[in-house]
């Protein structure tokens, strides 16, 4: 029978709040490391360069075709075979963030096409090097396109975080787990879990609706100036003088 003197109780534990909070830090850190492998393999995908594509290629195909949970057991009971040893937080951080920036690899590729190639070309025209369009005028328009995906992306690492509890990472999952042995509440000690976890993704969809907001309108005030492709070469003129 559903009992709701324990789901109460349990919904305010400090022990499963803990490990709600673990679950947003480890979720973060991922993110971050995955942001960062998939704007590089991004940046490698689209190179003309085949020696940087082809392995940026073989990346991605590697992380999405395979499961992420077998990703973790590898990390953490595999590669010690080969004299590689990690942690439990870090073959978690490194697993979650490098299968997320495979996907992310095509969200920032996809935000990069996106762009008109009338920006490079006007971009070229005024004397910017190749690298410094892409930085100056196409990653800041390219970042507008994928927020939102990437933060889809992110409520949904907060989820396949939990898959981490596999490999005895102690998040919001595994301390539920651990506390169901004790108590035997099944039913509500989970419920009280998909609630924290419920939190968790609301929350930052508040978080994601703000963001989006400002850089909407960040990009709308840009528009709307008449000087801003002489800042743009301006600026590129000063980081050639340095």
């Amino acid at each position: 029978m559903w009992d709701w003197t324990a789901f109460l109780h349990y919904l305010h534990s400090a022990y499963l709040i803990r490990g709600a909070g673990i679950t947003l830090g480890l979720s973060v850190a991922s993110m971050v490391l995955g942001l960062t492998c998939g704007l590089i393999a991004a940046l490698m995908r689209i190179s003309s360069n085949e020696l940087l594509s082809r392995p940026a290629r073989g990346y991605i195909w590697i992380m999405r075709g395979t499961p992420v949970l077998v990703q973790l057991i590898i990390i953490y009971t595999g590669l010690p075979q080969l004299g590689i040893r990690l942690g439990v937080l870090s073959s978690a951080i490194i697993g979650l963030g490098v299968n997320e920036g495979a996907y992310l690899a095509e969200v920032f590729r996809a935000g990069i096409m996106a762009v008109p190639k009338g920006q490079v070309e006007a971009a070229r025209a005024l004397g910017l090097s190749p690298w410094q369009a892409m930085r100056l005028v196409v990653l800041p328009q390219a970042v507008r396109i994928v927020v939102p995906p990437i933060g889809n992306s992110f409520n949904g690492l907060m989820k396949t975080s939990s898959l981490a509890s596999v490999i005895s990472m102690d998040e919001l999952l595994r301390r539920t787990e651990m506390l169901i042995q004790v108590q035997f509440r099944v039913l509500e000690i989970f419920t009280v879990a998909a609630l924290y976890y419920l939190v968790l993704t609301t929350l930052w969809g508040f978080v994601q609706q703000w963001i989006e907001a400002r850089l909407s309108r960040a990009y709308a005030d840009t528009m709307r100036k008449p000087d801003v492709l002489p800042t743009v070469q301006a600026t590129a003129a000063s980081h050639d003088a340095v």
